[in-house]
C-alpha cells in the first residue's frame, strides 16, 4: 500500500484486491476466458452509461476514447460547437480541430457549467442546421464543475446535432441516462470513479451514431470503432488488450456492483459536500459556482497569503497527502481535491487535518484547529437525497 494518500482528480487510490488482480497470469486474448471477461466488463458498464447498447472497450487513456469519438463521427469541414468549461473541454475541441472540423466555442466562464439557455439560443440561431456535432464535458476536473446533462438533453435533441460527451470523470459517480436522454457518443475511462488503474477507455454509441460511424470518411485505424465492434461480437478486441488492467477493472467493477450504483452516487456526493464545507471553513473560496459543483473533484482558491505550490509541497512531503494544483491559466491559483477512489471518510478527515496543520505552518493566521474537520463531519452527517 502506498504511503501517500492520493486525492487527485485521477488516477486514484486503488483497493489492494484490485491491484492484486493485475498479478494474474496472462490468458489467451483470443480464447473463451477472455471473451467471458470482456462480456462481464461490458455488462457491468452498461448501467453506468444508462444504455442497452454496445460498450466498446479500448486500450488507452480517456483521451484515446475522446479521439475515437471524434475520429469515427466527425469529418473534415464539419462544423462543431464545443461547450468547453476548462482544460479538458479545450482538449476535446482541439482533437476535433486536428481532424479538420470547424470548431466554434460556446462562451462559458471558468467555474461555470453550460447554461441551458445560452445553448438553446445558439442552437436556435442555427436555423439551417450547419452545426453537425456538439462536444460536451460532463464533469470538468480542471475547474471542479459538472453539467446538468438531463437539462441539456432536450435542447440538444430539438436541434438534432450529434452529441459527443466526455464523461471520463463523472461516469460511475453520478447518474447518466444515455438512452433516455438521447446522447449519441459517451466516453469514460477506468481510472476515475470506478477506482481501477489507468489504461482502458470505454465508448458507447447510439444507433444514430453507429449510422454516422459507418459512413464517415475520416481515416482511422487503431481507434476504428467499426473494427472494435466487429471484434467484440466474437469476444475479442481487434488489437492486443492491456490484460492486467482489464483484470483489475473486472475486480473493481465487481466491488462497485457490490456497493451498488446508488450508494456510489451518494458516496461521491457526500465526500464532495464534506470537502467543500471543510475548505470553506479553512478560508478557501470555492472556484465552482453554485449549482455547478462536481461530486468528484473540489476546486478552491487558498486563503490570502498562501501559495499553492508551497501548500501542495508541504502536504505531500510532510504529511503524505497528494492534492493537485490548477492547470493552464489556473496554475498557481487553485487547489484541486479529488473525492474518487478507494477512500473513506477517515481518509478525507485525515487529509483535512493535515491541511489545517500545513496552513498553520505556512502562516495562515485565522485557521481554527479542528475547524475544517468539524465542518466536514457535519456535512458528512447531512442526509441529502441524490437524484
Amino acid at each position: 500500500m502506498s504511503e501517500s494518500l492520493l486525492l487527485l482528480p485521477g488516477p486514484v487510490t486503488v483497493a489492494p484486491a484490485v491491484l492484486q488482480a493485475m498479478a494474474r497470469p496472462m490468458i489467451n486474448h483470443r480464447g473463451a476466458a477472455f471473451a467471458e471477461l470482456l462480456e462481464r466488463i461490458e455488462a457491468a458498464l452498461r448501467p453506468a452509461f444508462g444504455t442497452t447498447g454496445d460498450v466498446i472497450v479500448l486500450g488507452g487513456s480517456g483521451t484515446s476514447g475522446l479521439e475515437a469519438a471524434v475520429a469515427n463521427t466527425i469529418g473534415a469541414g464539419d462544423r462543431v460547437l464545443a461547450c468547453s468549461m476548462g482544460v479538458f473541454g479545450e482538449r476535446f475541441a482541439e482533437i476535433a480541430r486536428v481532424y479538420g472540423a470547424q470548431v466554434e466555442s460556446l462562451p462559458i466562464a471558468l467555474g461555470a457549467n453550460v447554461d441551458p439557455e445560452a445553448l438553446r439560443a445558439r442552437l436556435a440561431a442555427d436555423a439551417d442546421r450547419r452545426i453537425a456535432a456538439v462536444l460536451l464535458t460532463h464533469n470538468e476536473t480542471s475547474t471542479g464543475v459538472q453539467c446538468d446533462m438531463a437539462a441539456l438533453a432536450p435542447i440538444l435533441r430539438a436541434h438534432g446535432a450529434l452529441t459527443l460527451v466526455d464523461s471520463v470523470s463523472a461516469l460511475g459517480a453520478t447518474a447518466f441516462a444515455m438512452d433516455d436522454w438521447g446522447y449519441d457518443v459517451v466516453v469514460s475511462a477506468s481510472q476515475k470513479a470506478f477506482a481501477a488503474p489507468p489504461g482502458v477507455a470505454f465508448v458507447a454509441a447510439s444507433s444514430r451514431a453507429w449510422e454516422r460511424i459507418e459512413r464517415v470518411a475520416t481515416p482511422r485505424f487503431a481507434l476504428d470503432l467499426r473494427r472494435a465492434r466487429s471484434a467484440k461480437a466474437g469476444g475479442q478486441t481487434p488489437w492486443t488488450p492491456p490484460l492486467p488492467v482489464l483484470f483489475a477493472l473486472d475486480a473493481a467493477l465487481q466491488r462497485y456492483a457490490a456497493e451498488g450504483q446508488d450508494a456510489a452516487f451518494a458516496r461521491h456526493a457526500r465526500y464532495a459536500r464534506g470537502v467543500r464545507a471543510a475548505l470553506q471553513a479553512l478560508g478557501f473560496a470555492l472556484f465552482s459556482q453554485p449549482g455547478a459543483h462536481s461530486p468528484t473533484v473540489v476546486a478552491a482558491t487558498p486563503p490570502p497569503g498562501i501559495e499553492v505550490a508551497a501548500l501542495l509541497a508541504r502536504l505531500r512531503e510532510r504529511y503524505g497527502v497528494v492534492l493537485s494544483g490548477g492547470q493552464a491559466q489556473l496554475s498557481g491559483k487553485i487547489v484541486r481535491f479529488g473525492t474518487m477512489g478507494d477512500i473513506r471518510e477517515r481518509d478525507l478527515l485525515g487529509a483535512i487535518g493535515a491541511l489545517e496543520l500545513a496552513l498553520g505552518e505556512l502562516g495562515a493566521g485565522d485557521v481554527r484547529a479542528g475547524g475544517g474537520t468539524a465542518a466536514a463531519l457535519e456535512a458528512f452527517a447531512e442526509l441529502v437525497p441524490v437524484g
